[in-house]
């Protein structure tokens, strides 16, 4: 009787949690835009839930399958992906290494993303490629996650980012949010500008001239109305902070070792700038880290990055059985290229996946790349 109790309220929790605004809106998670505000209240809501009562969303994905498809190196993504499926009850399959698959003999990715989604019932990429997740999800069977595509965006990093915000503030909004580091190529910083954008926040960018925020990321404050500053120097920022999202100096993104050399160790978090901070201040970041944080602040009880490590686990699992709930029809044959229009940007999936369409967005004298958001002036 008792067994029978248990098995009833954990049914009504995952009940409720699902039936709360029925399915999502979106069909994948190429980026953060795809979800609605109520889309995003409902996985850090039920990211809280199941912080608070894991057991009992444990058959929550009973049944289900996951297919992970790493083309590059993960550690915490790939991990916390995995973690959380099984702590769902579902399980997965995939690759960490593409040279262990048959992207090793010349498959492509359209063929690769048919083969795997044909097997499973959610498709999580990553891949060094900028809208390699949108080409994906072009040719999909099932719904598709970006885990991260070049340094173009990561969605999943800033719910994890949202969700730890959630819980450590108890607010999204009339922050002023402090970004360090790699802003060009932080794929972490993107999303997350982007998201906190549309909650009414201040933004400080501090970076050294070459490493500075993109123009289409700018665009996103300037539509929302948010104020930014563009600084050099952290220790000047860092007592107007809410919150400091600190982020690496992401050698792999370099075209040269002089060139990465050159940026490094500019910023460092130490314990003295931590002692010109505000006392609530809360430290992220999407990790790993090398040398900009001293290991002397993980004792400071306002360094929350690995707290936020953990909680990405639980905003994964909420987001995949929201998902997997949606309804999901399979796509239809791919729109169209734009004659005579090629993406500038060499890292763009179009550039090395040949047989994809080149869509673009037409916008204010320009078109605007539907895959990496490239400009392209006419």
């Amino acid at each position: 009787m008792l067994q029978c109790l248990k098995e009833f309220v954990c049914l009504f929790a995952i009940l409720t949690a699902l039936n709360r605004g029925n399915a999502m809106n979106a069909r994948h998670l190429i980026d953060l835009n795809d979800f609605s505000l109520q889309d995003w209240n409902r996985i850090i809501q039920l990211a809280q839930e199941m912080m608070d009562h894991p057991a009992d969303y444990r058959d929550a994905c009973r049944g289900r399958l996951m297919a992970t498809l790493f083309y590059e190196p993960s550690t915490r993504t790939q991990m916390s992906f995995q973690a959380a499926i099984c702590r769902l009850g579902g399980s997965y399959i995939g690759f960490d290494n593409p040279l262990n698959s048959s992207v090793a003999k010349g498959e492509s990715l359209k063929d690769t993303v048919r083969i795997v989604s044909g097997y499973s019932d959610l498709l999580v990429i990553r891949n060094s490629l900028e809208g390699a997740a949108k080409a994906a999800s072009l040719y999909s069977g099932c719904p598709v996650i970006n885990a991260g595509d070049g340094g173009h965006l990561h969605p999943t990093q800033t719910l994890t980012d949202l969700v730890t915000l959630m819980k450590e503030k108890g607010t999204l909004t009339s922050l002023t949010v402090g970004l360090c580091g790699d802003l060009k190529n932080g794929r972490t910083v993107h999303s997350l500008i982007k998201a906190l954008s549309q909650f009414s926040n201040r933004f400080i960018l501090i970076s050294t001239p070459e490493l500075s925020v993109p123009s289409y990321i700018k665009d996103v404050m300037d539509a929302q109305g948010c104020p930014y500053r563009e600084v050099f120097s952290l220790e000047e920022a860092i007592p107007q902070l809410d919150v400091l999202y600190m982020t690496r100096i992401q050698r792999e993104r370099f075209a040269s070792p002089q060139e990465y050399e050159s940026q490094r160790n500019v910023y460092v978090l130490d314990k003295a700038k931590m002692q010109r901070a505000q006392k609530d201040l809360v430290v992220l970041h999407p990790l790993p880290r090398v040398d900009e944080i001293e290991n002397e602040v993980d004792f400071d009880p306002r360094a929350k990055y690995f707290d936020q490590a953990k909680c990405g686990m639980f905003a994964r699992m909420a987001l995949i059985t929201l998902l997997m709930e949606s309804p999901y029809e399979n796509p239809g044959p791919p729109p169209k290229s734009l004659p005579g229009v090629k993406c500038t940007n060499s890292r763009c999936i179009t550039n090395h996946e040949h047989y994809l369409p080149k869509t673009f967005k037409e916008s204010g004298g320009m078109y605007i790349c539907e895959y990496c958001d490239q400009r392209i002036v006419l």
